[in-house]
C-alpha cells in the first residue's frame, strides 16, 4: 500500500553532518522524497508535535532538544513507508537497534537517537500537517520504482 510518512533528522544528526548518510538510507530501501526542508521547529509546533506525552517525565527535555538546533524534515513515500522507515531507522534505543539500521550503526544513546519516524499511518498524517502544506509534497515516479514491487 502506497504511504507518505514524516521523518526527521533530528538535531543530533544535523550537526554530526549525517543528513546525507540518513538520506541516502531511505532512498536506497526505495522511499521517494515527496518534500523536504531545512529548518529549526518553533516549539509550539513541538509542543503539538509531543502532545501526546505531555506530563511525562521525559516531554519538556524532548521538546527543548528538538528545538534547539536545525533539523531536516522530510516527507517520504512509498509502499508500506510508515514500516519502511521504522524498520530503517532501528529501535528507539540504539544499543537495542540492529546492525545495518541507522540507530544501529550511527547511534549510541536514547537520548540522541538522530531520527523520527512517525509510528503508524494516522500519526504520519497528523505529524505531516504540522510541517508541511499539501502544495509543499510532490508526488512523482522515478524509472526504477517499476523494479521495488510487483
Amino acid at each position: 500500500m502506497m504511504e507518505r510518512t514524516l521523518v526527521i533528522v533530528k538535531p543530533d544528526g544535523v550537526q554530526r553532518a549525517l543528513v546525507g548518510e540518513i538520506i541516502k538510507r531511505f532512498e536506497a530501501r526505495g522511499l521517494r522524497i515527496a518534500g523536504m526542508k531545512l529548518m529549526r521547529i518553533p516549539r509550539e509546533t513541538a509542543e503539538r508535535h509531543y502532545a501526546e506525552h505531555k506530563g511525562k517525565s521525559f516531554y519538556e527535555s524532548t521538546v527543548a532538544y528538538i528545538t534547539s538546533a536545525p533539523v531536516v524534515v522530510m516527507c517520504l513515500e512509498g509502499p508500506d513507508a510508515v514500516a519502511a522507515v521504522r524498520a530503517t531507522m532501528g529501535a528507539t534505543n540504539p544499543l537495542s537497534a540492529p546492525p545495518g539500521s541507522i540507530r544501529g550503526d550511527l547511534g549510541l544513546s536514547i537520548a540522541r537517537n538522530l531520527v523520527h519516524g512517525a509510528d503508524k499511518p494516522e500519526t504520519a498524517v497528523r505529524e505531516l500537517a504540522l510541517y508541511f502544506t499539501a502544495d509543499e509534497l510532490i508526488s512523482y515516479e522515478r524509472s526504477g520504482d517499476k523494479w521495488l514491487t510487483e
